[in-house]
């Protein structure tokens, strides 16, 4: 698994959740952001996003008046929204997915579309909801269903720490070791 920042990445559980989803990404078709869009109109619920692309002026057209479109933000930025927000919408197909996981470093649960990466990364009702058709309603229905979970933020961040830079680095010195042990000890 790629390293994900956990150490820059934490929840800090003074500063409380507030009642509005989030979506990280760029703007772009292939990562759905315009169902994230759509459902919380459906659902009625508060959407900031962060990110930008050519997508941007249509999903505008789209949304809800409460929903804010902030373009690219610094990383203090970006880990304060995740520090507030109730949930990450994350509704496109990744490999991987690094946002899921710097959200879950913060403490914050993952509403994702449960194919790819995200089937490694968010562990269903307990770390967020996975939903299986790549719909705007089925992402909608599953905020509803998120709604009525209470998930321990703690263990959503212990969730995220499996991503860390320590376990990359430790996991690639092994794998280096393994195949040049011949050669003697790594330093």
């Amino acid at each position: 698994y790629p390293p994900v920042d956990t150490h820059f990445y934490t929840p800090d559980f003074r500063v409380p959740r507030e009642d509005f989803y989030l979506v990280v990404s760029a703007l772009v078709p292939y990562k759905k952001v315009d169902h994230a869009v759509k459902a919380a109109k459906k659902a009625g619920k508060k959407l900031i996003v962060i990110g930008e692309g050519p997508d941007r002026k249509r999903l505008e057209k789209m949304a809800a008046a409460d929903t804010v479109f902030m373009g690219w933000q610094p990383d203090s930025i970006l880990r304060d929204h995740y520090r507030r927000a109730k949930a990450l919408l994350f509704p496109g197909e990744e490999d991987f997915g690094i946002v899921p996981v710097e959200a879950q470093a913060c403490g914050l649960p993952v509403i994702a579309y449960g194919v790819g990466g995200a089937t490694e990364t968010v562990l269903s009702n307990e770390t967020g909801v996975l939903y299986n058709e790549q719909k705007e309603s089925a992402l909608a229905e599953a905020i509803l269903a998120f709604e009525k979970l209470a998930l321990d933020a703690e263990f959503i961040r212990k969730n995220a720490v499996r991503f860390s830079r320590d376990r990359f680095v430790m996991e690639i010195k092994a794998f280096i070791q393994t195949k040049t042990s011949s050669f003697g000890p790594l330093r």
